[in-house]
């Protein structure tokens, strides 16, 4: 049967071989993936499992997606969460939003302040009210006690500077980082945690300053991720994302930096348990 270029790109990669240690897919949109249901999110931590990758932080969007996110983290043992407004909405951001925010990042499953963060690619709003909400995020982890999740799309002096600015929280995620080997180490520096996501394992020109960064950070500060269900991993790429491809992202990474898969697994779990408190999610 002829199978044309595009139908090609609408299937999903086929399924790896299973992880020789579990790994944690450490930021995914489980409703983006099409999951709306417990049957549905079960079907694809599944599909996770199978490949190794034992849990998920499943992440926020808009205040109904964080709504989503907190519910969908009590229908399975191995779906935490992270709740924020993603700076391109955050436009209309109002006290009625900051109040839901509040309660929500309060739930023991929920273990993380994100995604929030700063967006000058994308115009959907402008960058005042992102880095206003970005502040207030900020704090809101510091109160909290759980970690910042940052999206940042070619805003990286602004980020650092108002992380500076406002006194970062003890515990910073950069998530799907985006920078060159240059930013990383300043990040590594202020002590923050980097995760990488598909797009450290493609191959043309732009990527390669992002491949260094993903070859020379510590492990213990060194996180992977699928954002499905956007960035598939190379040689999937444009195809559609969901949690079981970050054991492609890993596979790749661990022959980057030439080192065994499963010492890459044991050391990413480690920093995913660490940064999140999954142990402790799990006992509330």
């Amino acid at each position: 049967m002829y199978v044309s270029k595009s139908d090609k790109k609408r299937e999903p990669p086929p399924a790896p071989e299973t992880l020789p240690a579990a790994i944690v897919d450490a930021h995914t949109h489980l409703d983006a993936c099409g999951a709306s249901t417990a049957t549905e999110v079960r079907e694809v931590v599944d599909r996770a499992e199978a490949a190794g990758v034992g849990r998920v932080v499943t992440v926020a969007d808009d205040i109904a997606s964080a709504q989503w996110t907190v519910e969908a983290s009590t229908w399975d043992d191995r779906v935490f969460a992270a709740v924020a407004l993603h700076p391109t909405r955050t436009k209309d951001f109002d006290d009625s939003d900051r109040e839901t925010l509040e309660q929500l990042v309060r739930h023991p499953r929920v273990v993380a302040v994100g995604e929030t963060g700063l967006d000058y690619y994308w115009d959907f709003s402008p960058p005042e009210p992102q880095q206003e909400a970005f502040r207030w995020h900020i704090d809101l982890a510091k109160r909290s006690g759980k970690p910042l999740m940052i999206h940042d799309r070619d805003a990286h002096a602004d980020i650092l500077r108002i992380l500076e600015e406002e006194g970062a929280p003890s515990t910073v995620v950069f998530h799907c980082f985006s920078g060159d080997a240059e930013f990383a180490r300043a990040c590594v520096d202020a002590g923050y945690v980097l995760s990488f996501a598909g797009t450290a394992t493609f191959r043309n020109a732009n990527a390669q300053g992002l491949r260094q960064a993903a070859r020379e950070v510590p492990a213990e500060q060194m996180l992977v991720e699928t954002d499905a269900p956007f960035l598939a991993p190379h040689p999937f790429r444009g195809r559609p994302n969901e949690p079981y491809c970050v054991n492609y992202t890993l596979r790749d990474l661990a022959e980057l930096r030439d080192v065994e898969v499963e010492e890459l697994a044991v050391a990413t779990t480690a920093t995913a348990e660490r940064t999140f408190g999954l142990s402790r999610a799990d006992a509330a």
